[in-house]
């Protein structure tokens, strides 16, 4: 069943949603119907909008998105479109963190970084650091940071505890992680925080792999 906001709040955040999509889409960053995006409802925080499974992202509109408990990923009200099949991570991240926003997306640097820095059963991170784009992400030191990378575990919901369990014992990470051979996640205050967070890192990830230096990569 397709979505129908009962609220200005709700059609607003739905559209901002589609229009997104569109956006990340175009530049190659959502191919099909890959990638998810979210964001709280304004006037009731505790739920959430997220796209839809299976939409093809260059096309979606405001009604291709499914409402969620933000802190549980379970469909609310049910009967529902079937939510995207990452939205357990996108709750850990609400849960965790003050995050409005949550976009997921598999551009092409970033998921070649956690291609070659991923390690196949435990969480890893690399180091970035001196570029000037980190001062993009809102650090408390904006000359290094550790850019964790999880296991892309079968089971979604095993990957949403190891970001939970990450999140909560490094609240002055960056604001985004990166899944192995999968993509990056950011999140923000505002679904635009989030965006410009993901065009940040994935232009670090890009001179990352054009400097071809070997990634400083850390095991948990």
């Amino acid at each position: 069943m397709s979505y129908a906001p009962s609220t200005a709040a709700g059609k607003q955040t739905a559209q901002q949603l589609a229009d997104i999509s569109r956006t990340l889409y175009a530049r190659g960053w959502m191919p099909g119907t890959s990638g998810n995006i979210s964001m709280r409802l304004p006037d009731d925080p505790g739920r959430a909008l997220i796209t839809a499974s299976g939409r093809d992202k260059g096309e979606l509109t405001a009604r291709d998105v499914v409402e969620v408990d933000a802190l549980t990923g379970r469909a609310s009200p049910p009967g529902q479109d079937r939510p995207s099949a990452e939205t357990s991570i996108h709750a850990a991240v609400y849960r965790v963190t003050e995050a409005r926003a949550v976009i997921h997306v598999h551009s092409p640097y970033a998921t070649v970084v956690a291609h070659r820095a991923a390690s196949p059963d435990t969480v890893s991170s690399v180091r970035v650091d001196r570029f000037e784009l980190l001062k993009g992400l809102g650090l408390k030191d904006p000359t290094v940071t550790e850019l964790p990378v999880f296991p892309n575990w079968p089971q979604v919901e095993r990957i949403a505890d190891d970001v939970a369990a990450r999140l909560a014992v490094d609240r002055e990470g960056p604001p985004g992680l990166l899944l192995a051979d999968h993509g990056i996640t950011t999140w923000g205050d505002s679904l635009g925080q989030a965006k410009s967070r993901l065009e940040c890192l994935e232009s670090l990830c890009q001179l990352l792999v054009l400097s071809r230096s070997e990634l400083h990569v850390s095991r948990a």
